[in-house]
């Protein structure tokens, strides 16, 4: 168990200084396993986008749902951070996903926009699309600032 203990608090120590990004607005490890690239981000709003991959696939050979929900809560995140100073905590706090059409191969594409703060939470709205244009998914957020970061309760 000890032994245990230790492998794991190494892997914690060395995730920790591998873990640097370029710039504020730029894909976390996670964002770029899963393939997806930053399109636009500005004044409250971003654009992202996510290929179509047979590792990204569920059983039945469409985009997993799971893959659609993080492309659009990290194009929402990026919205955020145009917002914010760098280096800013936060954090989805409630996400809904409606689903609309199944994705086939291709590439999505999602337009998110934000709206606040009010108080340390943020709204995000993102319109999922595929390369033909067709509304795949409509998705809503809510994100909340980390306290102790000049954010009002």
């Amino acid at each position: 168990m000890a032994k245990l203990l230790v492998d794991e608090n190494t892997q914690r120590k060395a995730a920790e200084t591998q873990f640097e990004m370029e710039s504020w607005i730029d894909g976390a490890p996670f964002e770029d396993l899963l393939g997806m690239t930053i399109e636009q981000a500005a004044e409250g709003r971003a654009v992202l986008s996510l290929p179509f991959t047979v590792k990204l696939a569920q059983g039945g050979g469409l985009m997993h749902g799971g893959a659609l929900t993080s492309l659009a809560d990290t194009a929402v995140a990026m919205a955020i951070k145009t917002l914010l100073s760098e280096g800013a905590r936060f954090a989805t706090t409630e996400l809904s996903m409606r689903f609309l059409s199944p994705v086939k191969g291709g590439r999505v594409t999602a337009e998110a926009r934000v709206r606040g703060p009010e108080g340390r939470s943020f709204y995000g709205e993102a319109v999922l699309t595929d390369d033909k244009g067709v509304e795949v998914a409509r998705f809503c957020s809510t994100f909340r600032v980390a306290r102790g970061q000049g954010f009002e309760d």
